[in-house]
């Protein structure tokens, strides 16, 4: 069995596997697929059980959300690494999970209509989504290095604290916030990932963050932080069943805001998908795109169905990617094929469920800044001489920025502006994409400035420059 995830020598004739649909032998993508799985597992729960328990449901119905959730996120992810012929799934190695973007609508309009017309609004955002997957994904054209790389980087920066209640707990004002046992913890999993990357090679390599995981746990132990009594409570089958919480009731204010959630995921999964197209070395096309972004817009209307959450692409994963430079998609439709089980067995979800928060939230943290360092990566294809596009970055990160370093920022503004310009990676979006028209696309071109110039210095095409020295544009 080779260790590396290059692909096999092919018979004479037969062109080579792209690394991203090679299908690795099954034990490894049980193992990369797990990794996967761990990584992926506290962000996905943590949707329901907030949504749960600020609408005050019991505990028994806030962990059918949760089967239900991890149930309708395998399926989106399966596609998106699978397909569906010409109309669903990226076709790339993309874990889809429960949108954070959904918490607060969901909350106002269970608060003021109740369920029933949360899940109606969805599964009209999902019919919405599955009519503009077309036209949106033909706007990737707009997204060269510089807008790409931009957003890529405000992904993993605004992410990296997203993990900080795992290690350090939910309450600042709690005594046992912080405590130095937990961020040793956390410390140690991170060190453990650089030190098995750098020591082992081939498949040790590989799943250096499961082992880290794994490790960690064991260490967690004698802290007593391992706790599995949950796992005798909870029952070998669980299903949520249609409609659990009544018919779909159709609201119009609770419909706008679910849509407005939908074009605001749209662009937090174009960026992904646009993240993960420059780890795998493979061209997201529109056509790419267009099927990625209608498996969002399906799993909205399949979560309207199953009381569950719409989905985009996980940002920790996207890192995982480029840590591992694992690129099979059929290691993460191996995932999803994992937490479609976990979402009919939840006796078997508790177990991954209790895994130490210091231990996943150390891992994780490693992966936001991965999809940070990609962004940095990405931006090295711009040319910042001779132009604004250094100042078009700094406007765009400090407008992303803001909201994820204060969430309360624009707590003073209508709901429907908070819901967008409150997501980190939506403001980036809106306004690198903005500036990167007004400077690069609106302005009038210096004299001799041709088309092919304006594209080299969004870092759209590349510059070889050949032995005569003259510059062309490929």
């Amino acid at each position: 069995m080779s260790l590396t995830n290059a692909p096999e020598t092919l018979p004479r004739g037969k062109p080579p596997v792209h690394p991203v649909d090679e299908v690795l032998p099954a034990p490894r993508l049980f193992v990369l697929g797990l990794q996967h799985l761990f990584i992926m597992y506290a962000g996905a729960v943590a949707v329901p059980l907030i949504v749960g328990g600020a609408l005050g449901l019991p505990t028994s119905t806030i962990g059918l959300l949760v089967n239900a959730d991890l149930f309708v996120s395998g399926i989106a992810t399966v596609i998106q690494s699978v397909g569906i012929g010409k109309i669903f799934g990226v076709r790339m190695p993309v874990v889809a999970g429960a949108t954070f973007t959904v918490l607060s609508p969901m909350i106002v309009i269970a608060q003021q209509y109740g369920l029933p017309a949360v899940y109606g609004a969805m599964l009209c955002s999902g019919v919405f989504g599955l009519l503009i997957a077309k036209p949106f994904s033909m706007m990737v054209r707009f997204f060269p290095p510089l807008v790409a790389g931009t957003v890529i980087c405000v992904i993993g920066l605004s992410l990296i604290g997203a993990d900080v209640s795992l290690i350090a707990g939910d309450n600042p004002a709690a005594k046992n916030y912080g405590q130095v046992s937990h961020i040793a913890l956390a410390g140690l999993v991170m060190l453990l990932i650089v030190v098995i990357t750098r020591v082992f090679r081939g498949f040790i390599s590989q799943i250096a963050v499961l082992l880290s995981i794994v490790i960690g746990s064991l260490v967690a132990w004698p802290m007593h932080l391992l706790n599995f009594s949950s796992v005798h409570g909870s029952k070998w089958i669980g299903f949520s069943g249609f409609f659990r919480f009544g018919h779909p009731k159709f609201e119009a204010a609770a419909i706008i805001s679910m849509c407005i959630v939908m074009l605001v995921t749209y662009t937090e999964s174009t960026a992904d998908m646009l993240a993960v197209s420059e780890m795998v070395g493979k061209k997201l096309a529109p056509s790419d795109l267009a099927r990625g972004l209608a498996t969002d817009g399906l799993s909205a209307v399949l979560a309207g169905f199953l009381n569950s959450f719409p989905d985009t692409a996980f940002a920790e994963n996207v890192g995982l990617v480029g840590l591992t430079k694992v690129r099979s998609r059929w290691v993460v439709a191996s995932c999803g094929t994992m937490l479609i089980l976990l979402g009919i067995l939840p006796k078997i979800g508790q177990v991954v469920a209790n895994v130490p928060g210091p231990v996943i939230g150390g891992a994780a943290t490693v992966m936001f800044a991965m999809v940070t360092a990609v962004g940095i990566q990405t931006l090295h294809k711009t040319s910042f001489d001779g132009n604004h596009n250094l100042l078009i970055v700094a406007v765009s990160l400090a407008a992303g920025l803001l909201p994820a370093v204060q969430p309360n920022f624009y707590e003073h503004f209508p709901n429907d502006f908070q819901v967008i310009f409150g997501s980190s990676i939506t403001s980036t979006v809106i306004v690198v994409f903005t500036l990167n028209l007004v400077f690069n696309h609106w302005t009038r071109r210096p004299k001799g400035e041709s088309a092919v110039s304006v594209a080299v210095r969004e870092g759209a095409v590349a510059v070889n420059v050949p032995d005569d020295g003259a510059p062309q544009a490929t």
